[in-house]
């Protein structure tokens, strides 16, 4: 299943994310880590030193997803400001906001 405006695929189905009771905030891309993730905590009763490879592995996907959107979202607000910097070339010989007083 692809997912719209990213390059990571959703790995993780949603039948799987049901039986791993995974909440529905963190049904992302990064679901597939986060399973076995939560079954390595549940396994070793939250012992932080335990589970440091799945944590870092799953840590470092949501890291991406993050630096991901940050890109899109920058490339979205650098068209929107050339868009409006064409608009105000082009408004030059537009009506003024302000009207000129009959005296000036």
């Amino acid at each position: 299943m692809e997912v719209p405006g990213s390059s990571k695929k959703m790995i993780a189905t949603q039948a799987e994310m049901v039986e791993a009771r995974v909440p529905l905030a963190y049904r992302d891309q990064c679901a597939h880590l986060l399973i076995p993730l939560n079954k390595c905590r549940q396994s070793e009763f939250y012992l932080p030193w335990k589970c440091e490879g799945e944590r870092h592995s799953y840590e470092k996907c949501e890291y991406e997803l993050v630096m991901e959107r940050m890109l899109q979202m920058q490339k979205i607000r650098e068209q929107e400001e050339a868009k409006s910097k064409q608009l105000q070339k082009q408004g030059t010989n537009a009506i003024p906001l302000i009207p000129k007083t009959a005296n000036a």
